[in-house]
């Protein structure tokens, strides 16, 4: 099972690196992480995931409160929350047909194509792990030259704020 984590933390060099060796250190597995700035000036948000089979994951959180620059932490596995991943893959698309084909699979993800080159398509698709995993799936058969994940960043939904 997945636990995701939503730190708060001032945006100054080095916090990111903190948090890091702060996993490191304690032997953590990190299954996702992304960063990014807030509303407010100075602050930024961390996205973590980690498998809380193998985590204590109350323990990851009191360990993060400890850190210089962390403002607030909170555990929204249970709330909830909109959770989205963004991907970036580049298949293989050479004849007419094939181009259809995939734009048609494209089209049913509710994805989009985002560039055109000579011998393939560059897709965007935005959702959770199952809805990206499933087109990387479909997708596979064409032959995927390339893929990037974004890693997942979530919000509470409704009147959950999460703010410092």
């Amino acid at each position: 099972m997945q636990s995701t984590l939503i730190a708060l933390v001032e945006d100054k060099p080095g916090v990111l690196n903190r948090v890091a060796s702060l996993f490191r250190r304690r032997a953590f597995n990190i299954e996702s992480l992304a960063v990014g700035h807030t509303e407010k000036p100075g602050i930024s948000r961390m996205t973590i995931v980690v498998d809380s089979s193998r985590t204590d994951v109350e323990m990851v959180v009191q360990n993060l409160l400890k850190l210089v620059n962390v403002i607030r932490v909170e555990d929204v596995t249970d709330v909830p929350t909109v959770m989205r991943d963004l991907a970036l893959v580049k298949v293989r698309a050479g004849d007419g047909a094939t181009r259809a084909e995939i734009m048609q699979i494209v089209d049913t993800f509710r994805a989009r194509v985002v560039d055109v080159g000579l011998k393939s398509l560059m897709v965007e698709v935005t959702g959770t792990d199952d809805k990206i995993n499933g087109l990387v799936e479909v997708l596979r058969p064409y032959g995927i030259d390339e893929m990037v994940r974004t890693g997942r960043v979530a919000m509470a939904r409704g009147g959950g704020e999460i703010t410092a």
